[in-house]
């Protein structure tokens, strides 16, 4: 179950959500009111240098500690509550937003300059979702929204009035939970500083995942499997240096047996190589996953292909969506829509112009 659907730009052209929220409402059978959810690149430009920290609290109290919390640990450029609409939802958390910067003072001993301050955020996202009680960063990114909680794609479309924000790239999530809680926090999209992640399936391999992040520092605090793989992009990505293909080969990496079958050596023993270093970082389990961060998006899928994907593009435009129907939802004139294949992503990146390289996909 679980419905996925994500557009992009890729001239970096910002749009509100009314495609994307057809293209998931769409998919409604596919969830069950538990949980669904909106990431939003480019939703803050006038903040786009600051990291927008979106705060959810079951009480004010919390939500006071974490503000004591942020004023300390960073500088805050603004503060605010999120802009919900109460009559369509009663019952719901606390929502905050702050945009944040690094401190203007000398930090735990540590001279600003030699700060990377990425890291330093994600330090101090992971102690207030493990120190404070009943309160969650669930969005740390700079220029990115993130909005989700328990509920139908509508209602949640309709409750943080999505219609007045604008982003070149979008992610929505219809949610059908089977072995993880519905509750706001649990619902996707999974945010960590720049990559954001929906999911369709199961991640087997969670305790081993959520281990092998721990050991570099991170807190799994959602009580959703989903949660770990925003958390390996961060990782593999940001904090190891990989490519993004090669993350993606280290998530969903082909059979020993394909890469034993391979022609070309070098890649033959890259492959082998990223298999058996980053082993913990495995994902297990039937899967379609959307990914996005500020240069591009992916998706990629087990190597059994147990849960669908599906893309299409027209112009400047690449939409991905569970089913071809929800395509059509954004754009009913596509000059191409395909399935990838098994085990193999398809990337898109904006263009050279808008920070990267051209249109690119396997299938």
């Amino acid at each position: 179950m679980c419905g996925i659907a994500g557009l992009m730009n890729r001239q970096g052209r910002r749009e509100n959500g009314e495609r994307i929220k057809r293209a998931i409402v769409l998919q409604n059978d596919r969830g069950n009111g538990l949980g669904a959810g909106f990431a939003v690149y480019g939703a803050y430009p006038q903040f786009k240098n600051c990291f927008a920290l979106h705060l959810m609290a079951t009480d004010k109290q919390g939500l006071k500690e974490a503000r004591e919390k942020l004023e300390h640990d960073f500088t805050i450029v603004k503060c605010q509550d999120i802009p919900v609409w109460d009559k369509q939802i009663n019952d719901h958390p606390h929502f905050q937003l702050c945009f944040v910067a690094m401190p203007e003072e000398q930090t735990s001993g540590v001279a600003l300059e030699n700060v990377d301050e990425e890291a330093y955020t994600l330090e101090k996202v992971v102690e207030v979702n493990s120190q404070i009680s009943g309160v969650f960063i669930y969005g740390s990114g700079k220029n990115i929204g993130i909005f989700k909680g328990v509920g139908l794609p509508e209602d949640i479309y309709n409750f943080f009035q999505l219609d007045n924000y604008e982003g070149y790239l979008w992610l929505a999530h219809n949610r059908f939970p089977t072995n993880t809680p519905g509750w706001w926090g649990g619902a996707h999209p999974f945010n960590m500083l720049n990559c954001s992640i929906v999911h369709n399936g199961e991640i087997s391999s969670y305790g081993i995942n959520k281990r092998y992040l721990e050991s570099f520092g991170y807190a799994c605090n959602m009580q959703t499997d989903s949660e770990v793989v925003a958390y390996l992009l961060d990782l593999l990505v940001r904090k190891h240096g990989l490519t993004i293909e090669e993350a993606i080969t280290v998530m969903a990496p082909p059979y020993w047996s394909s890469v034993e079958r391979m022609e070309d050596g070098e890649k033959k023993n890259r492959l082998l190589a990223l298999k058996m270093v980053y082993e913990g970082a495995m994902l297990n389990g039937p899967f379609a996953i959307l990914a996005a961060y500020h240069h591009g998006i992916f998706t990629l899928t087990d190597n059994t292909k147990l849960r669908p994907m599906t893309v299409g593009y027209r112009d400047d435009y690449v939409y991905f969506a569970s089913e071809v129907s929800a395509l059509y939802e954004m754009e009913d004139n596509l000059n191409q829509v395909f399935t990838p294949r098994a085990g193999e992503p398809c990337l898109v990146n904006l263009t050279e112009d808008n920070f990267l390289h051209d249109y690119s996909h396997t299938h």
